[in-house]
This record gives structure tokens, C-alpha cells and sequence, in this order.
């Protein structure tokens, strides 16, 4: 008997404009990331933007699906957001470029 699929289920995002609200005039903004979690989640907590994906925390796949669902809760390409630094640390730095 075949095992029936799960759907997958869309992430959970804010509303871009509050995410927009912590980027900074540099177009930086702080994320915060927790690979290894059921679902794919962004929030905002304490004024930081926390991140929670799927995806383990090997050869930079975690970053990457967290780097992809900041853009798709900005409404952006994912080539328009770039890590400044923390690829092997949950707190990163990142550039929304435009």
C-alpha cells in the first residue's frame, strides 16, 4: 500500500513592510537562523528576525533556504540578497540589495 504524501505547506512569512522595518539604512539586516526545524517559518521577535528551515546545517544549506525565504517574504529574487557574514553561524548579516 502506497504511503499517502503530505502536502507541502506554505511558510509562515510576516508582512514584507515589517521586515523592511529592520533593514537598516545600509540595506543590512540581522537574521537569526534555526536549521533542522519541522516547518519553514519566518518571525519577528524582539525586534529580530528569526528564521526557522528545514534544511541541516551542512555545506551551507540551511544559510541557503534561509537566504530563499527572506526573499520570497520580501517579494524579491533570492539574487538580491547577499550574506555579508555568519555562513557557519545562526546569526548572520545580510544585504537586501534595492
Amino acid at each position: 500500500m502506497a504511503k499517502p504524501q503530505m502536502a507541502k505547506l506554505k511558510p509562515e512569512l510576516p508582512p514584507a513592510e515589517a521586515i523592511r522595518a529592520l533593514v537598516d539604512a545600509e540595506g543590512r539586516l540581522a537574521l537569526r537562523v534555526t536549521p533542522g526545524a519541522r516547518g519553514q517559518t519566518l518571525e519577528i521577535a524582539g525586534g529580530h528576525l528569526l528564521a526557522k528551515v528545514r534544511e541541516a546545517p551542512e555545506n551551507g544549506k540551511a544559510s541557503a533556504a534561509a537566504l530563499a525565504l527572506v526573499a520570497q517574504a520580501l517579494g524579491i529574487a533570492p539574487s538580491r540578497v547577499h550574506m555579508l557574514r555568519g555562513a557557519a553561524s545562526r546569526d548572520k548579516l545580510l544585504r537586501i540589495a534595492g
